[in-house]
């Protein structure tokens, strides 16, 4: 440290002569100018003895030679700048402004402290003089409150919203702010918060100190910090006495592995300062993430380190050497538009004027409000980069470099920007881009302190000595899922397993140790809402995660499934005479009957002219439809189908008929030898329409959801405590001062079933869908890696376990044999009767065809007397009949012709070999009937 201030003396040294330069001889340039050269004059205000004002100064006054020599800009005229020192203060400040305002200045540049431009800024408000700051970053400067303010820095609210996405980009959650107790510090602060709080990452602490406050007030600070849980530190301080806190922290062994150090731009500002690193300075910073304003490298930006050979400069240097170029680059303009630099008295100034002060000096600038738009609107590209200002008075495209310091420098792992966030990507590529081919989110590996490359943790158990408070509900019935114990942690149970088990998974000790709450009537909505004060770390239990306790704990993974069911008595159901027809649905029979008749008609319908078995007379016919159409029911159908499309349509028929077959005689089965159970209470519906008492367990939240969920009336309402008072007002039912049924989760149910003989069963459906977790504060970290462990227990089969041995399943707590649920409907067979139906459509639409085509080759031949002597009897509903009665006919098939051999001997005609001869050649055509079957003369109807 010694070496830095050897450092700083010289640096000061330099600087002092460099003004006594600049501060001597220019004014002699000035008064030797020519009596036509037009002064205009322009104040500075700024702290000289600071870190930023020892870069600035001799940036600012190297800006001035640099207008003064450009004919280009402000010709004719002499830019004079008046420099007075704020000291740091707001008071002495406020004085410098007052004095330099005494000079009649057009604009002031500075000041760099926030604290400072607020009280400033209302002066020069009441006197119209813009005030272009270069170092000023509070984010309530951009407010209405102060018009004339404008800046050429970076908002501290971009810088704020740039740390925030670098916390959720790390996973971090709590952060501990460090800062001075003054306004720009705490309105940063307060700039962070919000967007931390977007992110839903909280400020656990604000560690505030005053401005030059001893190390003694720092060293106890950071120890107090270091007792808590968070290890993720947000400095933001000003350059001047920022490094003390560093050095300190180095000393508590707080830059080791597992702390993360954050800090805003003032960091990069002092090292940029350096010509060369100290090596005790570096040495305390290592790991430190820090954000630097980008400067975009130009020939400006190189041209500009060149005059002053050397590097050593950082970001608020550029930043001021532009503010000079922006006011004379507007004053240039504003002559240019015809404005002239006059200043009138203030009337409220002249109502004090008999103060001693001598307020009467102050003028107002009757040009201002004009300069001031010539400010806004100017656009020009300097040694910072772009020089543009938005409709907030901040620079367009706000940008940082994200810096990483080891070894003996900085490197960047990647920048921000307000268009695309965390990228590798330089923000001049990004502005240039689309927003959706930006890749964001990405930066270099970071070394942390300790030279760690792993991400760290971010927090830990507080180092004050005390183990996790956690708290468990004292419970008398359901032991099995927690209890008190003898051992030495005090309880034992399902949910004490799973916790141990969860935490030993842990990469890291966590200490803790169990209080025991309350009895079976303790309110779980207390017991959460005293995790939520912080009266303890945790609570651990059968606790249901419910809405409204989520609104202020965080549960972890649920460890066991929950949901509220209903619990009746069951008595054994009768069997009645019509258990004949319980299998199916009465949609379903009634299908299934027309199916069945549809069918037997299809059939008669292809076999009716071609087959005997289906002819006769029309009421014979009727019969054969319907015994044909039913027996094949029972496979047992006489009748015999002889054309293609009869049997193609009645194997499909057939399939079916066997698969509605055997699903009767399975459901039937089942119905008639499984155990039906009936009660009078069905389910959750049947419950809430009836007026019963129903029972709940004490201290559930489900006495809240019955009543406000499901509006049933308090007075229904019976609190019991123990599985003993279950199966006592159960058996009592509502008429002998009893319940109807019991409202409950699902495993405190199971449990009390496993031991009633199945005497009690659940009814219904599982209505709400929940589970058990452990509470805990919110935006505990603990609670996301006790759930990724409880999903580690599962995946393992280690959950499973924990459950077999303090829990076991039985079978009554399944739901009641509901005939209804066993019904077989339309929805199961619909696909096979669509199939059915479609085949039978075919086939009569290809019968039908076929038919049809033989009545017009039968139709001409039959009858062409008919139709000439009498065309106009044949119309419409002749040619119906016609067809009607032409498919009644029987349909005669063509006999095939056939040779026949005349062998009168009867022998074989190799015993005659003179008669095989003479027979040889002869054949008789055989043809009962003399003409076509396509005429059927000979058919008759039938």
């Amino acid at each position: 440290m010694l070496v830095f201030w050897v450092w700083r003396i010289v640096i000061k040294a330099r600087v002092v002569v460099f003004a006594l330069f600049f501060g001597v001889w220019m004014p002699l340039g000035v008064i030797g100018v020519s009596r036509n050269t037009r002064v205009v004059n322009v104040g500075v205000l700024f702290t000289h003895d600071s870190v930023i004002g020892r870069s600035a100064q001799p940036a600012i006054l190297a800006a001035m030679d640099d207008v003064n020599a450009d004919n280009s800009v402000l010709p004719g005229t002499k830019l004079n700048l008046i420099l007075h020192d704020t000291n740091c203060s707001g008071f002495l400040g406020t004085v410098e402004a007052l004095r330099l305002m005494e000079d009649e200045v057009v604009a002031a540049i500075g000041p760099q402290s926030s604290n400072i431009a607020h009280f400033i800024s209302h002066i020069i408000n009441e006197l119209h003089i813009p005030l272009i700051s270069f170092g000023a970053t509070d984010p309530t400067l951009t407010t209405p409150h102060y018009p004339y303010f404008v800046r050429t820095t970076q908002n501290d609210y971009f810088q704020m919203n740039a740390i925030a996405d670098l916390i959720d980009h790390f996973g971090w959650r709590e952060v501990i702010a460090i800062f001075v107790d003054d306004d720009n510090a705490r309105n940063g602060i307060s700039a962070l918060n919000d967007a931390l709080a977007k992110k839903r990452v909280r400020i656990s602490y604000k560690a505030t100190f005053s401005p030059g406050s001893p190390t003694s007030v720092i060293n106890d600070l950071l120890v107090s910090v270091n007792l808590m849980e968070s290890r993720v530190y947000i400095v933001h301080v000003n350059p001047d006495t920022g490094l003390s806190i560093f050095t300190i922290a180095k000393k508590l062994e707080m830059m080791n592995s597992d702390y993360v150090w954050i800090a805003t731009d003032w960091l990069p500002s002092i090292l940029d300062s350096f010509e060369t690193n100290n090596h005790d300075v570096m040495n305390h910073l290592q790991g430190v993430v820090a954000l630097r304003h980008h400067i975009p490298d130009s020939n400006l930006k190189k041209n500009f380190a060149s005059k002053w050979n050397t590097t050593s400069f950082n970001s608020y240097a550029l930043y001021a050497y532009d503010s000079v170029w922006l006011a004379a680059r507007a004053l240039h303009t504003f002559f240019q538009e015809g404005g002239n630099v006059s200043f009138s008295n203030d009337p409220k100034l002249h109502e004090i004027n008999g103060s001693k002060l001598q307020l009467t000096s102050l003028r107002v600038f009757n040009g201002g409000e004009q300069l001031l738009e010539t400010i806004k609107r100017t656009k020009f590209r300097g040694v910072s980069g772009l020089v543009q200002f938005g409709d907030d008075r901040n620079l367009i495209h706000p940008a940082y470099d994200i810096m990483n310091i080891g070894g003996t420098g900085m490197r960047r792992i990647g920048y921000w920007t307000n268009y695309s966030g965390l990228s590798t990507m330089t923000p001049e590529s990004s502005y240039s881009k689309p927003l959706n081919a930006t890749p964001n989110g990405h930066l270099y590996t970071v070394i942390w302190p300790g030279e760690a490359t792993a991400v760290p943790r971010g927090w830990v158990f507080p180092h004050n000595g005390k183990p996790l408070q956690i708290v468990v509900p004292n419970r008398v019935s359901y032991k099995a899922f927690v209890t008190k114990d003898k051992s030495p942690q005090g309880v034992k149970g399902y949910c004490i397993d799973v916790f141990e088990a969860a935490i030993n998974l842990l990469p890291y000790p966590v200490p803790h140790a169990y209080i025991l709450k309350g009895d079976d009537s303790l309110d779980y909505n207390n017991l959460v809402y005293d995790v939520s004060q912080n009266r303890y770390d945790a609570a651990v239990g059968d606790i249901m995660i419910v809405t409204n306790r989520t609104k202020y704990v965080d549960f972890t993974q649920p460890f066991m499934e929950s949901g509220l069911v209903v619990v009746t008595v069951v008595k054994e159901k009768k069997s009645s005479p019509w258990a004949f027809l319980s299998p199916f649905t009465v949609q379903m029979w009634a299908v299934t009957a027309i199916l069945f008749v549809f069918v037997g008609a299809v059939v008669w319908i292809l076999e009716h002219r071609s087959n005997e078995e289906f002819r006769g007379s029309p009421r014979q016919q009727i019969i054969t439809v319907f015994w044909f159409s039913f027996s094949t029911m029972f496979f047992s159908h006489k009748e015999n189908t002889v054309s293609t499309l009869g049997r193609s349509v009645l194997i499909i028929w057939l399939f079916v008929v066997l698969i509605i077959n055997s699903s009767y005689t399975a459901g039937l089965t089942s119905i008639l030898t499984v155990q039906q159970l009936t009660s009078k209470v069905e389910g959750i519906d049947s419950l809430i329409s009836s007026t019963d008492a129903v029972g709940i367990q004490e201290g559930s939240f489900s006495l809240n959801y019955l009543i406000h969920e499901l509006n049933i009336a308090a007075s229904r309402i019976v609190k019991l405590k123990s599985q003993e008072e279950y199966m006592d007002a159960l058996r009592r039912g509502p008429a002998n001062g009893g319940v109807a049924a019991i409202v409950d989760e699902l495993p405190y149910v199971e449990l009390f079933l496993s031991g009633t003989n199945c005497v009690f069963r659940t009814v219904g459906q599982e209505f709400t869908k929940s589970g058990w977790g452990f509470a805990f504060p919110r935006d505990s970290p603990l609670a996301v890696d006790l759930s990724t462990a409880i999903l580690q227990l599962s995946e393992n089969g280690d959950l499973q376990k924990i459950h077999d041995k303090w829990l076991s399943r039985t079978e009554c707590s399944m739901n009641l044999n509901q005939v209804d649920a066993n019904q077989l409907s339309l929805t199961n067979f619909w696909e096979l009767f669509l199939i059915c139906s479609i085949a039978c459509i075919v086939a009569l639409l290809i019968f039908f065809s076929r038919v049809a085509f033989q009545y017009r080759r039968a139709t001409p031949k039959a009858q062409p007397e008919v139709e000439e002597t009498q065309p106009d009897r044949t119309g419409r509903f002749g040619r119906t009949t016609s067809f009607i009665q032409f498919l009644d006919k029987k349909e005669v098939k063509k006999a095939k012709r056939k040779s026949i051999d005349i062998n009168p001997a009867g022998q074989s005609s190799e015993g005659h070999p003179d008669e095989l001869k003479k027979a040889k050649g002869k054949s008789i055509d055989i043809n009962p009937v003399a003409q076509s079957s396509e005429g059927h003369p000979d058919s008759q109807p039938h």
